[in-house]
């Protein structure tokens, strides 16, 4: 319960789900955490969340930011300067699915939104933390992608571009940082019970999303989604020393659906 001793990791997205179990896994093994998301209710409910690990190693702060506001995002990173002179983890975690409808019907502004934050809010991210880290000869960020960052669904073009778009920033990142100790890595989380896929569930078939939820499990080779914690899990292999030689790479979690999928 001690692999992020004394480390300082820093979330986004972190008011719910994968985030949320993210934040709650590495306060447990000792991190200090800083929990950013841009809605303050969820904040404050994943504060009462937090609050109930009595058996924590670790501490939590929370701070309200929008990760496509470079202004905030940097206020954030200078909050924790300011507070630990040091941030060790960076899971840049936020993300927006967007809409699910034909390519040539998706409003101009969704897509937007979409790239604006699921790509630029962790290019912000990256950007506003690398100067402590290459002063402190370390870290490790990790970016939260998608099976659609390295496949494609129809109706998701915004979504699966932006989630690709983040596996070539995870490598070119990965180069650029590695002679200063800082890795950089990607997770592509499956099918996950999140409230972001429940709301997909009832926006795609709102008379029976969970007969919907049930087919998608049913396609999956274990049978079944996975739960968020299972995710933070691997995020928590990546933020620790375990992973000391591992950068530049993307990461599965996804109960075997690429594995399926044919080769040509």
């Amino acid at each position: 319960m001690s692999r992020l001793l004394n480390k300082v990791a820093f979330i986004t997205g972190a008011a719910g789900g994968i985030g949320l179990a993210a934040a709650k896994l590495f306060l447990q093994e000792g991190a200090s955490v800083i929990m950013a998301d841009r809605d303050a209710g969820l904040l404050e409910d994943a504060r009462a969340s937090m609050e109930e690990l009595t058996s924590a190693e670790g501490s939590f702060n929370i701070v309200k930011t929008d990760v496509t506001s470079q202004q905030e995002i940097e206020q954030t990173v200078a909050h924790i300067q300011r507070k630990f002179n040091r941030i060790d983890i960076a899971v840049l975690n936020a993300g927006i699915p967007g809409a699910n409808m034909p390519l040539e019907d998706y409003p101009v502004e969704l897509f937007d939104q979409v790239m604006a934050v699921n790509m630029r809010g962790v290019w912000l991210g990256i950007r506003a933390v690398i100067t402590l880290m290459k002063q402190q000869q370390g870290g490790s960020i990790i970016m939260t992608s998608s099976i659609q960052g390295l496949s494609a669904l129809p109706g998701t073009t915004a979504y699966t571009t932006s989630k690709h778009a983040l596996v070539g920033m995870m490598k070119g990142a990965a180069l650029e940082l590695a002679e200063f100790g800082i890795r950089v890595n990607a997770i592509h989380p499956g099918y996950v019970e999140t409230p972001m896929m429940e709301a997909i569930h009832h926006a795609v078939v709102p008379d029976a999303p969970e007969k919907f939820q049930a087919s998608i499990a049913s396609s999956v080779p274990m049978g079944r989604y996975a739960k968020a914690d299972e995710i933070a899990r691997l995020m928590l292999f990546l933020a620790s020393d375990e992973s000391s030689y591992s950068t530049g790479s993307s990461f599965l979690a996804d109960g075997g659906i690429l594995a399926a999928l044919p080769t040509f």
